[in-house]
């Protein structure tokens, strides 16, 4: 009797027990999210100091966070840095940090970890990519554990902005002090809402929720793979299926199939990426006006357009794209090829040349592109071997070519987007003089006074009329000059599972994934 009466009292309480067990399972089973994020690029490095390339950044932005970002409409807003002041002569900035931030690593974020980050970048032995955003930078100082004083060698008017770039992340001290300056990008450690996990670099890159994070209640999922797809048809094909969550770019051409998913949501947004031929003005024939002239006239940009982009992009109107501030408005370059063939005559190539055009990028979008141009050209009697490039090659034959009159680039397609959402970072790295390669990224190899001057003025005034007008200037002398074909500027097409929110792709084609959440 007493087994039986036992048995009776505890069934209940194993039966509560069972049915807590398996909620708590279920509850489990619910959390362990991983959402897969499909992309048109390798990550080339997981140091956002040391790349220039978008999607890179956009990656490490899961686990690095910076003073200040950028929002959706490239509006800075503030991140560890809580606000800030600036001395009357624009040369010192002080900054309140965020308190009670830790790094993955468990170091506490303050002053000094400021400090350490700023010094590294702006060490020129250390060579990162983004040296030349940060070298205005004198001095940085610990004023207390929370406060941290960064002085310039001129007044900089985009610097905030510069703060708020993806690439100004704040590091771990303890983490560059062990890993040092080349293998800490392979050992990410950042405050940010998902710690590093893994990264295979031709496959995908795994963070994984951090329980740590300043931001209470997020992250709301609990990893992240970041999986690099180059085919457009793949990305879509992979939403289709549900292998992944998000994809972009997307195949322009396969829009409309994708809206008519009813699992799936189709956004284009508005852009600020450029999209443009350079050309090698130190190197025949270049180095001749009429001939750059007239490649601008052999294309069709209204055609490129619709062919390579399905429509979602507009003809370039100028070297800096509306939506930056400070950009000039200029008509799109006209289509005349007859104008074009007498340009080459009268350069002296009354039968046009022979040269080579490479990409930038080895995704479908970029392939058409550098063949359509290649079609339009064949027209003048310019025959093109084209090329797309591996991000290896990319950065070896173009970006850190070491002697201007030996490197091989001549004819160059790429992209653009001023990141910091001002026309300092969309000409100065392109086209002044001081970006010439390893530098930056002037694969035009393009000098002119005028620019020069009108850039660096611009950089230490506070005057905006006066700051409008220097941009302007150096955008007219641009065309002038002509040292590139401006193509088009595109819209960002990108798409997501309609389970999946919190996830958008800003005007210059980086990724926020900072609400990123999933409704099951």
């Amino acid at each position: 009797m007493t087994n039986a009466k036992t048995f009776e009292l505890r069934q209940p309480l194993a039966a509560s027990l069972l049915a807590l067990l398996s909620l708590t399972a279920a509850g489990s089973a619910l959390a362990a999210t991983d959402v897969v994020l499909a992309i048109g690029g390798q990550p080339e490095t997981l140091d956002p100091y040391n790349t220039n390339t978008t999607l890179t950044t956009a990656v490490t932005k899961s686990f690095y966070q910076g003073l200040f970002e950028f929002d959706k409409d490239l509006k800075v807003r503030n991140v560890l840095a809580e606000s800030y002041a600036i001395s009357k002569d624009g040369l010192t900035y002080t900054f309140k940090l965020r308190e009670g931030v830790k790094f993955h690593d468990g170091t506490p974020f303050n002053a000094e970890a400021v400090k350490a980050t700023l010094d590294r970048v702006t060490n020129p032995d250390n060579k990162l990519a983004r040296y030349n955003q940060f070298n205005r930078i004198t001095k940085v100082e610990v004023v207390s554990p929370y406060s941290v004083r960064i002085t310039l060698k001129e007044p900089f008017g985009p610097f905030i902005n510069s703060l708020a770039h993806a690439s100004a992340a704040m590091m771990s001290p303890t983490a560059l002090k062990k890993y040092g300056n080349q293998d800490i990008a392979f050992h990410p450690v950042g405050t940010g809402p998902f710690t590093f996990e893994e990264w295979k670099q031709t496959d995908f890159v795994k963070v994984k929720k951090f329980d740590g994070y300043w931001k209470k209640g997020y992250p709301k999922v609990d990893s992240i793979t970041w999986k690099p797809v180059l085919e457009n048809n793949t990305r879509a094909a992979m939403l289709q299926t549900g292998e992944t969550d998000f994809a972009y770019p997307l195949p322009y051409e396969q829009a409309a199939t994708l809206e008519s998913n009813a699992k799936l949501k189709v956004t284009s947004g508005p852009s600020i990426i450029v999209r443009y031929i350079s050309f090698n003005t130190l190197q025949k024939p270049f180095d001749n006006l009429k001939v750059r002239q007239a490649i601008n006239y052999a294309i069709n940009k209204e055609a490129l357009a619709k062919v390579a982009f399905g429509g979602y992009a507009v003809p370039a109107e100028g070297v800096v794209p509306q939506g930056v501030l400070y950009a000039h408005k200029m008509p799109a370059w006209p289509y005349d090829p007859a104008k074009a063939r007498q340009l080459l005559k009268d350069a002296g190539y009354p039968n046009g040349f022979e040269s080579v055009l490479w990409g930038a990028y080895t995704t479908t979008t970029s392939q058409k592109t550098i063949q359509f141009v290649q079609q339009q050209l064949a027209q003048v009697g310019i025959k093109l071997s084209v090329q797309a490039l591996e991000p290896g090659q990319r950065t070896e034959w173009v970006q850190t070519a070491p002697d201007a009159k030996t490197a091989k680039v001549r004819m160059y397609y790429a992209g653009w987007s001023s990141s910091t959402g001002e026309a300092d970072w969309a000409l100065r790295p392109l086209l002044a003089t001081e970006a010439w390669p390893p530098k930056l990224n002037n694969t035009a190899y393009y000098s002119n006074a005028v620019v020069d001057g009108a850039i660096a003025k611009a950089l230490t005034s506070t005057n905006d009329k006066e700051k409008a007008q220097l941009y302007r200037e150096a955008q007219e002398q641009i065309m002038k000059d002509l040292p590139w074909a401006p193509l088009v500027t595109e819209k960002n097409l990108y798409a997501t599972s309609k389970r999946l929110s919190g996830v958008f792709v800003m005007p210059d084609g980086n990724i926020n994934a900072d609400e990123i959440s999933v409704a099951e």
